[in-house]
């Protein structure tokens, strides 16, 4: 299936780590313009989503060089084996984590989306996970519950604007995912699998707005309305 985004200019920020080089390698085998953005960019944007003026000028640079943003993917947080559980309760890290994820996501939204509405047309991603769902981690269930619903309010705002916001939200993720999936836990999905779901989502073809999705099983056992 051709997803149309040939001609399509595609920001994804975290676009170098594990998951985002995947996303990046899906939308350019699709032909989009893919610009990488991070800490320590070589091949794209540098840019701290931590820090309201790198967004600004991440964005400015997108912008002058290409002229919009048609894309926004944002895969940029610490890994969940960065959290200490011996801090679970702590404020600090739950806290930090949030502003290292759902915060992130947020900034980087906000400084897209004028350009967005001003087009009339715009895909926004973010990459969550499915810990927003079970206990164990109050920092890693916080920051993903944290970056559905950012997500979900942008999209209602963006609705009927052109502009569709959705997440994906893997459970584990590995080079080789088991098909096996253990009660209360999500399934595993692979990067690539990742990047597929994504670049459907990004693609103009996708009518799809305000969803959280699953990639692999979603938790076994557990169901909501």
């Amino acid at each position: 299936m051709d997803l149309q985004l040939h001609d399509h200019v595609a920001l994804v920020v975290g676009g170098a780590g594990y998951i985002g080089s995947a996303i990046t390698a899906r939308l350019r085998e699709e032909g989009a313009t893919v610009v990488v953005a991070s800490r320590h960019a070589e091949d794209g944007v540098v840019m701290d989503a931590r820090d309201p003026a790198s967004v600004r000028e991440g964005v400015a640079q997108v912008i002058a060089l290409h002229g919009r943003i048609d894309v926004l993917v944002v895969t940029a947080a610490p890994s969940a084996r960065t959290l200490d559980p011996a801090r679970n309760s702590d404020p600090e890290q739950v806290a930090d984590a949030l502003d290292g994820k759902a915060l992130v996501f947020l900034r980087v939204a906000n400084e897209v989306v004028p350009h967005m509405r001003e087009a009339g047309s715009g895909r926004i991603v973010a990459v969550s996970g499915q810990n927003a769902l079970i206990t164990g981690s109050i920092a890693g269930s916080v920051r993903n519950a944290a970056t559905n619903l950012i997500a979900k309010n942008l999209a209602d705002e963006l609705a009927g604007s052109g502009v569709a916001v959705n997440v994906v939200n893997p459970g584990t993720v590995t080079d080789e995912p088991a098909l096996a999936v253990e009660t209360g836990r999500p399934g595993e999905s692979s990067p690539t699998q990742i990047a597929d779901l994504t670049a459907f989502l990004a693609s103009p073809l996708s009518a799809v707005s305000g969803e959280s999705i699953a990639v692999g099983h979603r938790i076994r056992g557990v169901t909501s309305l």
